[in-house]
């Protein structure tokens, strides 16, 4: 079996590489906080020293990380995985990115005589325990069919999207998508609950519609507690502001996507970053004069 090196054990890194290893892969890791690398070492991983060794001891080397500028610092500073990668070698990035960075390090690795994969994922730390991530790759097709049992160890539905960085196009639509419907519920059940319906019942009756289908998302709001969050502000803006770039790349008029975006910067300047996302529906709250909670102290 091909060795996997893995970088980044954050919270949805960390069940990815286990599970890969459960599958049976041998592993190498590499993060900038050791002690996070624990939960493999105790599964049998060997502790690289740096990304460069990484790349060097694997024929896989995957990324999972915060942001683009910490993904291009990792690939491209010192002792960075373009330092190690083997000929042959593959990288895939499955960091929300957009498509720009992705494309522009594929020149930097076919140098090398290796290869280039963005693997992005969609859904929850708590789905990739149970292997119930999308995973969305784009590239090659010949190395997305030699990548496709790896990506299997932690996906139960793995997508071929296309070109290089197409799957990272997709990660945005939908992130952009989850995003701004949150804003767009938060508006409606404002309305509901001024106008005297109570939150049980807005939930109730809308629980085949966008109401239900991020009802359990929403839980953090209902119950007033955003720590610790599933997924931060600080991320979650950073995600829609990729992709209201890749709009205006593109030409694509983005009002509401747009206007969300300054939603939530607007929650960032109240010291929110760290917090789940959906506190920034505390703003929808407090211009509305009402609350939306399923849980009273």
């Amino acid at each position: 079996m091909e060795t996997v090196g893995f970088i980044g054990m954050g919270k949805m890194g960390t069940p990815m590489a286990v599970n890969i290893q459960k599958a049976g892969y041998p592993m190498v890791v590499y993060d900038a906080r050791e002690e996070a690398t624990r939960p493999l070492l105790d599964g049998g991983a060997r502790l690289a020293e740096s990304a460069a060794e990484l790349a060097q001891l694997s024929d896989v080397v995957a990324t999972c990380l915060p942001r683009p500028q910490v993904v291009e610092q990792v690939v491209k500073g010192p002792e960075g995985i373009l330092e190690g990668i083997r000929p042959g070698g593959i990288y895939m990035d499955m960091s929300t990115c957009g498509p720009d960075l992705i494309r522009s390090l594929e020149p930097l690795f076919k140098q090398k005589g290796a290869h280039v994969m963005d693997t992005p994922v969609l859904s929850s730390p708590l789905d990739a325990l149970d292997r119930g991530l999308i995973v969305m790759a784009g590239g090659d097709r010949d190395i997305f069919d030699r990548l496709h049992p790896i990506l299997d160890t932690f996906a139960d539905k793995v997508i071929y999207a296309g070109a290089l960085g197409l799957a990272n196009v997709c990660k945005l639509v939908h992130n952009m998508t989850t995003i701004a419907m949150q804003q767009v519920v938060a508006e409606a059940l404002a309305l509901g609950i001024k106008a005297g319906v109570e939150l049980p019942v807005l939930l109730d009756s809308g629980s085949r519609g966008p109401v239900g289908a991020l009802k359990d998302r929403l839980t953090t709001v209902f119950e007033g507690q955003f720590e610790p969050p599933v997924f931060t502000l600080d991320l979650a803006r950073k995600d829609i502001g990729l992709a209201t770039n890749l709009g205006r790349q593109s030409g694509v008029p983005m009002l509401v996507a747009n206007m969300v975006e300054q939603i939530m910067m607007h929650a960032m300047n109240r010291g929110w970053g760290e917090s789940d996302r959906t506190i920034a529906v505390r703003l929808q709250e407090e211009s509305s004069g009402i609350e939306m909670r399923t849980v009273r102290d």
